[in-house]
């Protein structure tokens, strides 16, 4: 192939390299906010309520972003923990993405964030839709009662407005937005009109982000200020007639952020106390346990797309009703979530499980079978044409091989090692989504890293092979066969998601860390790509010259 036609291709060939992975990495999150649940179209069918409430009303106090660790320290949250002496008590596991508005959507539907249809991840307000499946205000609404909420603006989108009687909303995170917040729901508190009361407290999440995380001493000054506010909440309560409850939607890590599969932010306080219920530490729960087990205590239905138990040992109080009411609710709301599921997923030989004292665990156990088997034929499908371009990729590299290419392979792997040590160690990222602090630092630093890394092992290498001294055409040669080696070792983490997760979301969530590994990929390959262009047209415009002043 003649030189010229050579550089054409891989002029060609970087350009698309660069728009490809542009799109791809735009594609793949764009597709992640677009998620919405199987159950979008045909959401279970509601029950009738399970009977009276068994106190004059709950109060649901959501503290965001409130680590469990940070719950638990007596210094500062001494009002959330001598309340814990009281109450029942517990850790609570929630899934990924450990965003707010997943998070919301789980506590108040009981349904995991691939089920519930709320926002995978946090959205614009204008964009937020409303919950479609059956929640706690709408069951509550269905059963006559009253209800109110107090709480950051996201909401006021999330709650369906026929099912909410009074609120305020404020775009407001910080601890005056959190100041009103308190204030306008300390009245319905003491009118004791409203049976079902939402008071979100934002200041914890707010430091997280923006005060230097929770490794640093602003994080736990919010949370001082957040207990104090939990005080004056307390003082205008019964607890002999009412009912608290207090929680979290997910933590944060050290460094501030949450959103990936990081541990520490998928552990959360659960806090409840008041009339009926049983005091003492409850171990380990899951969060999809919160919804149902409020609803029994609110006398609604259990919200339809449930996937929790109702955490029944814990509520003393019950109506004897509601208690009788109670294992035939519970088999029949499994039972409609599961042919529900199976209608969405096209599954033509129905399962019937009438094992009432393990429904829950059972219905769960099938939806997951269902899921991994699907999954499972997925990737399958997809592994075979992976393995088919990653054969053709090696052969390509085995034919047109020459001497000296296992510098470039010690080039790309040196690139690899640079970078993923300055993102891990230097920078002491994660690798998750819980890192992200904004788009803009997201793609630019980690832009001008792969720019500087690329440049100077180019550079080195070129100089320490020679390949300045031996001419353009063998230059350029060199040159763009160690960007395509270092871009195809880069690609690795994609194929991997492709496998794994599909290109794009489809039908369930993806696994997050996989997901955000080629994320963080396609945006090296971007760079990677893009200043290779710029590289190879400037030796191009380089050498040009030069002949031009020896022609001269």
């Amino acid at each position: 192939m003649k030189p010229a036609i050579k550089r054409v291709i891989v002029f060609i060939l970087f350009i698309g390299i660069t728009l490809g992975a542009y799109f791809l990495a735009t594609g793949i999150t764009d597709s992640i906010y677009a998620y919405r649940s199987p159950l979008k179209e045909n959401s279970p069918p509601s029950a009738d309520p399970l009977g009276e409430p068994m106190a004059r009303k709950v109060v649901f106090v959501l503290i965001d972003a409130l680590r469990y660790d940070t719950s638990l320290n007596a210094d500062i949250m001494p009002t959330l923990n001598n309340l814990r002496s009281q109450a029942a008590y517990a850790r609570t596991s929630s899934q990924t993405p450990s965003y707010s508005a997943p998070g919301y959507s789980v506590l108040f539907t009981g349904a995991w964030p691939y089920l519930s249809d709320g926002p995978a991840f946090n959205l614009d307000y204008d964009d937020i839709p409303a919950w479609t499946q059956d929640n706690l205000f709408t069951a509550a609404k269905r059963n006559g009662l009253n209800t109110a909420a107090s709480a950051y603006y996201w909401f006021e989108k999330l709650i369906p407005a026929d099912s909410l009687d009074v609120g305020f909303f404020t775009a407001g995170e910080d601890q005056a937005a959190d100041r009103e917040v308190v204030d306008a729901a300390l009245p319905w508190i003491r009118s004791n009109d409203y049976q079902l009361i939402l008071i979100h407290i934002d200041q914890v999440d707010y430091a997280g982000h923006h005060e230097g995380g929770p490794a640093g001493p602003n994080w736990d000054t919010a949370a001082n200020r957040a207990d104090s506010l939990l005080a004056e909440i307390l003082s205008a309560l019964d607890l002999e007639q009412d009912v608290i409850f207090v929680a979290s939607d997910h933590g944060q890590i050290d460094a501030g952020g949450h959103g990936g599969q990081d541990p520490v932010t998928l552990v959360e306080p659960f806090v409840l106390a008041g009339k009926g219920i049983t005091p003492g530490d409850y171990g380990d729960i899951l969060m999809v346990d919160i919804a149902p087990t409020l609803a029994a205590v609110l006398g609604t239905n259990i919200p339809a797309a449930a996937q929790g138990q109702v955490l029944v040992e814990m509520l003393s109080g019950l109506p004897e009703t509601v208690s009788a009411a109670l294992p035939q609710a519970i088999l029949a709301q499994q039972q409609g979530l599961l042919k529900t599921y199976e209608t969405a997923m096209g599954i033509t030989t129905p399962t019937q499980i009438t094992d009432q004292d393990q429904i829950v665990l059972l219905t769960q156990q099938q939806i997951e079978k269902y899921s991994s088997q699907r999954l499972s034929r997925e990737r399958i499908w997809r592994l075979i044409p992976t393995l088919i371009v990653l054969a053709g990729v090696f052969w390509l590299l085995k034919k047109n091989s020459q001497k000296g290419d296992i510098n470039l392979l010690l080039g790309a792997v040196t690139y690899t090692v640079l970078f993923h040590l300055i993102y891990f160690v230097v920078r002491g990222k994660v690798y998750s989504y819980s890192a992200i602090i904004s788009q803009s630092e997201l793609i630019v630093v980690n832009g001008l890293i792969v720019l500087i890394l690329m440049t100077a092992i180019w550079y080195g290498f070129a100089r320490w092979m020679k390949w300045f001294e031996q001419g353009k055409t063998l230059l350029l040669d060199r040159s763009s066969r160690l960007f395509f080696v270092t871009i195809f070792l880069t690609s690795l983490p994609v194929l991997v998601h492709f496998v794994w997760n599909g290109l794009y979301v489809g039908w369930t969530l993806p696994v997050l860390g996989i997901h955000y590994i080629a994320l963080l990929s396609l945006l090296q390959i971007m760079f990677l790509a893009g200043g290779a262009l710029l590289i190879y047209l400037g030796l191009m415009v380089f050498f040009d010259r030069k002949n031009e002043r020896l022609t001269a």
